[in-house]
Formats: C-alpha cells, structure tokens, sequence
C-alpha cells in the first residue's frame, strides 16, 4: 500500500503567462480551480492525519 502522502500545491501561474486576451479559461482561472482543489485534498488529508505537517511528511515520505 502506497503511503499517504499530502497533496502538492498547484504552481501559481507568472504574471506574464497570461495573455490578457480574456480567454474563457484563463490560466489563472484553472489555477483557481486546481488551488480550490488542493486545499479540499489537504483538508482530507489532515482529517487523516491530525498534528502532522504536510510539509514535513512530504519531506520524510509519508
């Protein structure tokens, strides 16, 4: 069984990875989106695994 690591949190996009052409799924919309995401699976995760650092079990490997 795979140990059960955190989520890792999603990139935030630069300032000039938008093209500001007011595209209809922007990159900062679908970070947005995967950032909303990110912090429901933490929030799992952390049910899970009360006390514990994410950062320090992504460090040590589960």
């Amino acid at each position: 069984m795979p140990p059960d690591l955190p989520p890792v949190a999603p990139e935030k996009p630069l300032a000039f990875d938008c093209c500001e052409s007011g595209c209809d799924r922007c990159v900062f919309d679908i970070y947005a989106e995967e950032l909303a995401h990110y912090e429901a699976q933490l929030a799992a995760w952390r049910e899970r695994h009360p006390g514990q650092d994410p950062a320090q079990a992504l460090q040590q490997g589960g």
